[in-house]
């Protein structure tokens, strides 16, 4: 499985585990809660609609919508199906959920990983995140060795698209340090005996509220600004 079958294969499950949807409510909700996916069609979609069925963690439901019985063959509507996440299905994205290795926090995947991270526990957030920060790091630290060598040589046009690369590199790590820093506080919060009934069980959800899907979104990474 590709990259990017693989995080739709994850944002698909992770959506209809809120709740159940038909194929267009599905991809509106990828388009605009999941940048990664704004270019995506119905022919990327509905072949891994297919594929989670098959595989048994979705199943297929007629929509409680009414349709019109003596119109439709005129019309050429059909009842719409709506896609319902199974028990393994539900297995099946807890799995993924988990899942901290190099392919959490590349480019094409950070930013649906981070969409979810209000259902992701508090040590698979602090891994992703330290994760992604690591990553950009070693990439900022070429960037700039690049940078030195040959800005003697480029004109000042290309020497700026360079120099908004790495700023834009360089804002995305203050990002996830200010992340860390406050996941690290939540977890110290509920680990000192002081905190009281200020506890809470964050082994889900996020944290300080700026992890919740849809409030905050995470800085365009260096490919949207074509460096």
């Amino acid at each position: 499985m590709s990259r990017r079958a693989g995080i739709l294969e994850f944002a698909v499950l992770g959506l209809l585990r809120e709740s159940p949807m038909h194929g267009y409510e599905l991809r509106k909700r990828l388009n605009t809660s999941l940048g990664v996916f704004r270019a995506f069609s119905y022919g990327t979609l509905y072949p891994c609609l297919k594929t989670l069925v098959a595989n048994g963690w979705l199943i297929e439901e007629p929509s409680a919508e009414p349709v019109d019985a003596l119109a439709a063959p005129l019309t050429g509507r059909r009842a719409k199906i709506v896609y319902r996440l199974t028990a393994e299905g539900k297995e099946r994205f807890e799995e993924l959920l988990s899942q901290t290795g190099p392919d959490s926090y590349e480019d094409e995947t950070f930013a649906a990983r981070f969409a979810f991270f209000g259902q992701t526990s508090r040590d698979v957030r602090m891994r992703v995140l330290e994760g992604r920060r690591s990553r950009l790091e070693e990439r900022l630290e070429k960037m700039r060795a690049s940078f030195a060598r040959t800005r003697e040589r480029l004109d000042d046009y290309t020497l700026e698209l360079q120099r908004h690369g790495m700023e834009s590199v360089e804002r995305e790590v203050r990002w996830l340090n200010e992340l860390i820093e406050s996941e690290r506080a939540g977890r110290d919060q509920k680990r000192s005996p002081s905190s009281g009934s200020a506890q809470q069980d964050t082994s889900s959800g996020a944290t300080g509220g700026q992890t919740r899907r849809g409030v905050d979104t995470p800085p365009e990474t260096p490919e949207d600004n074509n460096t």
